[in-house]
């Protein structure tokens, strides 16, 4: 890509990890909706679910996660207990016993948790839903606190998948965003994983932080091969101090500009391909023998909350404060706020603070923008005869794309529009072309990271 593309096309955008996108979510959409969409669930429909811990025992300071610091035990206990009351209130909203394929522990770190506790957790998920054999159990981790009685506990429980949170190993680079994280604690942790029997085991890095260059960047990647994770998540540092007060004991100064990041991205990507991984979506790198990798092969790639994910199911149940599930009738989310969550949960009622509910064309665009997102391509008369459109129905969208053909973004061939490999950074500028509420929202504060 032309990094000097990043002066017109660097705007705060969303991830496109849903459409509509959260900020869209509105207190229309309550408990009693919910319900009556949980009601209408039909016992055959594949579910995944996801299970939110808010709880760190350190705060970072680049975070934009729903957390905060809890090193009560007590407290982090009774959060695990409401959230199995929360459970079998969901549960108990459904006409059958679902079948799962996939479960996330996220937050925060889940391993705040005790290892007994998590177990438990799990082992109540499979008495209340129909767990598959093969299902994938992931948990997000933070290495720098999880023992070795939880990494066995977690195995014998059946977790398939370990990411975990890395960002950067550079010791200045850690002390600008407040997370102290030696390369031995993150091997150790990777080499506890393998010998207890989780093989699966993920990175997450950013670029775009505090002291950051390409050359430190890639010492970080280079060092993180040494256990050949199976796949490899480079997010962009989205510094948003306005919605996250913390990120303003970030020194500003010392953030890279527009063109550093991009930099940063495509050396550590193209170091990656030269070592077999192969890029998935815009952000994610996998081993070519991981499901992931095969997904983005082979246009079965999908997106949600979690990132991107080979995960089908047309149902996600969100579990825990700030949780986001998907019906096919819309989104909905669990307050944040924790007390407010626990609160709801002992008066036995479903802590649903907002959703959206979807129209026709909701589903529509949205199916394009996780095509885009995920395949770097898509065929909008395809995509729109499938939903029961015209052929022609993204012709409007399609002139707004022309300035992006121009400049080397996308190529359009007739209906068919496709972002080059060089240009993944760009994606959710080409996604937001299909975003029907990007413009009620283009005069308000910003909510989102940029773009690159």
């Amino acid at each position: 890509m032309d990094p000097e593309l990043t002066k017109y096309y660097n705007r705060p955008l969303p991830r496109y990890t849903s459409y509509p996108t959260a900020p869209h979510f509105t207190a229309e959409i309550g408990e009693q909706r919910y319900r009556r969409w949980l009601g209408g669930i039909d016992a055959a429909t594949p579910v995944s679910l996801y299970l939110h811990i808010p709880f760190c025992q350190e705060l970072c300071w680049f975070c934009g996660c729903n957390t905060r610091v809890v090193r009560d035990a007590t407290i982090i206990a009774q959060y695990r207990d409401r959230l199995i009351r929360e459970i079998d209130l969901v549960a108990d909203a459904i006409p059958g016993r679902l079948t799962v394929n996939q479960i996330h522990f996220g937050g925060g770190s889940p391993n705040t948790l005790e290892a007994a506790s998590f177990a438990g957790l799990l082992d109540h998920l499979r008495q209340r839903f129909e767990v598959s054999r093969d299902a994938e159990v992931a948990i997000e981790i933070d290495p720098r606190s999880v023992t070795r009685d939880f990494i066995v506990t977690c195995a014998e429980a059946g977790v398939t998948r370990a990411s975990l949170g890395v960002q950067d190993l550079n010791p200045t680079v850690q002390q600008a965003i407040n997370r102290i994280q030696p390369y031995n604690v993150v091997a150790r942790v990777a080499d506890e994983l393998r010998a207890a029997g989780i093989a699966d085991v993920n990175v997450d890095l950013m670029y775009g932080l505090p002291h950051q260059t390409v050359t430190v960047l890639l010492a970080t990647v280079e060092k993180i091969l040494r256990f050949a994770p199976s796949r490899i998540a480079l997010f962009g540092y989205a510094h948003v101090p306005w919605l996250k007060p913390h990120q303003k004991l970030i020194d500003e100064d010392a953030l890279p500009d527009n063109i550093e990041r991009w930099r940063q991205f495509e050396a550590t990507a193209e170091r990656l391909a030269s070592l077999g991984y192969a890029p998935v979506g815009m952000d994610h790198f996998a081993r070519p023998d991981t499901r992931l990798a095969q997904a983005g092969a082979t246009d079965a790639l999908h997106r949600n909350f979690q990132g991107y994910t080979t995960d089908d199911a047309p149902a996600l149940l969100g579990l825990g404060a700030s949780s986001i599930g998907m019906l096919t009738e819309g989104y909905v989310q669990n307050t944040p706020d924790v007390r407010q969550w626990a609160a709801a949960v002992d008066a036995g009622a479903l802590p649903t603070a907002r959703g959206i509910a979807l129209d026709d064309d909701d589903r529509l665009r949205r199916a394009v923008i996780e095509r885009l997102m995920c395949d770097l391509t898509v065929d909008l008369d395809e995509t729109a005869r499938r939903f029961g459109n015209d052929a022609d129905y993204f012709a409007k969208e399609i002139g707004t794309l022309v300035p992006l053909q121009n400049d080397g973004v996308v190529s359009i061939e007739g209906p068919v529009i496709r972002v080059a490999p060089r240009n993944r950074l760009l994606i959710r500028t080409v996604a937001a072309a299909f975003d029907r509420y990007a413009m009620k929202s283009a005069a308000a504060t910003p909510r989102h990271s940029t773009a690159v």
